[in-house]
């Protein structure tokens, strides 16, 4: 793997190499302007291929296209003199929300409501430019607890909904995403809609909520399965000892919805829906114990599920679209390709 360590590229002095991949690496850098950045910079061996300079100039122009609070700003992208392609984003503070949840989850219903909110925020605003993100999970957010503050990173799978066909880098066939965050409709490999998004987050929400997720498929062919055949395990059955209110898990089935017009109308509605829920007394309980608790209350017992690999078929629609992790879906191992 190639470093540039060291080196100055368009007027950045590339510190450390924080994440690298097939297609590009990331680093962090420093600017006389922008200060601290992230950096990527497509590999020397691709700078020819059309493809993925396209590719590589579209990450750039969704992070360009979406402006909010919650997003990590796009600053800078092109051409280097040296003909390296580059593109440069806020250094985000914070760790990964995947690591903060492992490290600290299940969290509060008050907390997770409100990294949903700002999240949510954050993928309406793309929505309302016509951009559906497709990859939305822990690892591509950064939290900063101590001012409750989400930021989110990466466009690199996102679709333009108004593209046409000719326009679009995905093969027709071809699902993008992970699988373990992706929504059902997605699997067929057609373009999914804003929907697709609602059903990720919901499925962060799950998880920020139980530390499990609504599927305990342990390979990707169960998931593919059950994602297909089967309902998601309820709420209150996700952690054995752990409890909801109705509402609270209402709210989250809701969004997880098989159809996608069985969710809410928005990713906000979704948002704005659990905030009040969680308001209304949404803090978990511990279930009582088993020798006491009636059978029917009791829930069932199901070990947390493994994560699973992404699915082969979204392996090869990433090989073949640059889309293995997407426009810094890390910040500690950034752009895995």
């Amino acid at each position: 793997m190639e470093s540039l360590v060291g080196s100055t590229l368009a007027g950045y002095t590339l510190r450390a190499k924080v994440g690298e991949g097939g297609t590009s690496t990331v680093y962090r850098a420093e600017h006389p302007t922008h200060g601290t950045v992230a950096i990527k910079v497509l590999r020397e061996k691709l700078r020819h291929d059309r493809t993925a300079v396209q590719r590589f100039l579209r990450e750039a122009q969704f992070g360009q296209r979406v402006v909010h609070p919650n997003i990590v700003r796009t600053l800078d992208f092109g051409e280097a003199d040296n003909g390296r392609y580059y593109l440069s984003i806020d250094w985000a503070a914070g760790e990964l929300l995947e690591k903060y949840a492992e490290r600290k989850g299940p969290l509060p219903p008050a907390e997770v409501a409100e990294i949903l909110r700002q999240l949510s925020a954050a993928v309406k605003a793309a929505h309302d430019v016509g951009i559906v993100h497709r990859d939305l999970k822990p690892e591509n957010v950064m939290y900063d607890p101590e001012q409750r503050h989400v930021m989110l990173l990466d466009f690199g799978i996102a679709a333009d909904t108004e593209a046409s066909p000719d326009q679009r880098l995905t093969r027709a066939g071809f699902f993008v995403g992970t699988l373990m965050y992706v929504a059902p409709e997605a699997l067929s490999g057609e373009l999914v809609g804003p929907a697709a998004d609602q059903y990720s987050l919901a499925t962060i929400a799950y998880f920020l909520l139980s530390g499990a997720l609504p599927y305990a498929g342990k390979t990707p062919r169960e998931l593919f399965s059950q994602l297909l055949t089967q309902p998601p395990t309820p709420l209150n059955r996700a952690r054995p000892g752990l409890t909801f209110t109705a509402i609270v898990e209402s709210v989250i089935m809701k969004a997880l919805a098989k159809a996608p017009a069985d969710r809410y109308a928005g990713v906000g509605e979704f948002a704005e829906a659990l905030v009040d829920a969680v308001a209304r007394g949404g803090e978990p309980v511990p279930a009582p114990p088993p020798e006491v608790a009636a059978p029917a209350a009791a829930p069932a017992a199901r070990p947390q599920p493994a994560r699973a690999p992404t699915a082969p078929a979204a392996d090869a629609a990433r090989k073949d679209d640059d889309e293995s992790g997407g426009l810094f879906g890390k910040m500690k191992s950034l752009f895995r390709r």
